[in-house]
């Protein structure tokens, strides 16, 4: 059956799929974070073949786990990019941490920054750190797509989003913006009007209610109640609860008549409850909590972290092992420079590694029980890497 062309699938955008495969990455990271090699000696492992945590083998993993069978797009351009990844994963992490950001806006070019939209990553109307003035979406907005125009949201209109709309006024929250606020205000010839429908011809009703000329209360997403004034013969309508209410009599969070999940009363006003604050707290020990209005969030701690209190490795509580408190935060730790040298064997080398170092036989030298042992003469034309060089990855 052949779908008419206008309800065909739409296809992904390239910038789709670079997110959606960078999103499916990151999981894939987090889903992979407490896992070893599964070999039983996990110290054996870790000494001898460097920590899973940044190894080849869990990139393998997380590869193995982005893309389905049938999803011809994610497989093509996981085949096409797979080095890309790989170099990102071995070499360039700690130097671009966000994936997205240099893997689909600086390399691929498939996507732009937030704020910024087209072929060129243009700023959006308003410029890239509030785009539409905080009060519309950027057509294109993170993407190679687009004009960069603004789509207002309700309430709001203008090039830039900042007028208000018939209906709405301007209630100014700072020195830099205002919101328009949900009232209007119509002038009604006689009493008989104000408690009528005639107000609706004016301009004056409250979208999804019916007009009864009293206050009223009612749930969202409604969010809306009228009152009627018939002082000056003039009706009123007021619209859109404080995001702290469920239900509202007016527009701010001393308004509220049931508060919202995630809110609670205090001094007849809903705020916010500090979730974090809970004890025992609601992360896992490997994450730390950032409250948002009405709920919370769980965030990974650095990957150098035991435990943490926020964001990157300056937060840590404790450093994992092969890490160290080195001005404020967790730096890896050179064992190959220490006092006490780590590698044992007569002749052999010691390579550090992130949070773990390495022990090798250099070149024209084998391994035996307590020993390097010398297999090529001295002074002979070295035919691989350099004895003072680190031996290759795949050495390793």
């Amino acid at each position: 059956l052949l779908l008419p062309t206008g309800e065909a699938t739409k296809k992904p955008t390239p910038c789709k799929r670079c997110r959606e495969l960078v999103d499916k990455f990151n999981q894939g990271m987090v889903d992979t974070a407490k896992k070893n090699f599964g070999g039983g000696n996990t110290a054996w492992e870790e000494k001898t073949l460097s920590k899973y945590e940044f190894s080849e083998v869990r990139l393998l993993e997380i590869v193995e786990g982005l893309c389905e069978a049938s999803d011809f797009e994610c497989n093509q351009l996981l085949e096409e990019q797979e080095e890309l990844l790989e170099a990102w994963w071995l070499r360039l992490k700690k130097k671009h941490p966000d994936l997205f950001e240099w893997f689909c806006v600086q390399t691929l070019k498939a996507c732009c920054s937030p704020g910024t939209y087209g072929p060129d990553c243009l700023a959006c109307q308003g410029g890239s750190e509030r785009p539409c003035s905080g009060n519309g979406h950027c057509v294109g907005d993170g993407t190679r797509e687009g004009d960069g125009s603004c789509q207002c949201h309700l309430g709001y209109q203008g090039p830039l989003c900042t007028d208000c709309m018939d209906g709405y006024f301007r209630s100014p929250t700072s020195e830099t913006h205002s919101i328009c606020s949900g009232w209007c205000l119509a002038t009604c010839k006689s009493r008989e009007q104000a408690m009528g429908d005639v107000c609706f011809l004016l301009g004056c009703h409250c979208p999804g209610e019916d007009w009864g000329g009293r206050r009223q209360s009612v749930p969202k997403p409604q969010t809306t109640f009228a009152l009627s004034l018939l002082l000056r013969r003039a009706c009123l309508c007021l619209a859109a609860c404080d995001e702290a209410c469920k239900t509202c009599v007016g527009p701010t969070n001393r308004d509220c008549g049931q508060c919202e999940v995630g809110w609670v009363r205090q001094d007849d006003t809903c705020v916010d409850v500090d979730e974090c604050a809970a004890e025992p707290p609601p992360c896992e020990d490997t994450q730390y909590c950032e409250n948002v209005n009405g709920s919370f969030v769980c965030e990974e701690c650095d990957p150098t972290c035991m435990g943490c209190t926020g964001k990157g490795p300056a937060q840590c509580r404790e450093c994992i092992a092969g890490y160290s408190k080195e001005g404020g935060q967790c730096e890896d730790i050179d064992e190959c420079s220490l006092a006490e040298k780590p590698c044992l064997r007569d002749n052999e080398n010691c390579y550090n590694t992130p949070g773990s170092f390495v022990c090798v036989c250099p070149d024209g030298f084998e391994e035996a029980e307590d020993t390097c042992v010398q297999t090529r003469p001295a002074g002979a034309e070295a035919t691989e890497a350099s004895p003072t060089q680190p031996p290759s990855r795949e050495d390793l």
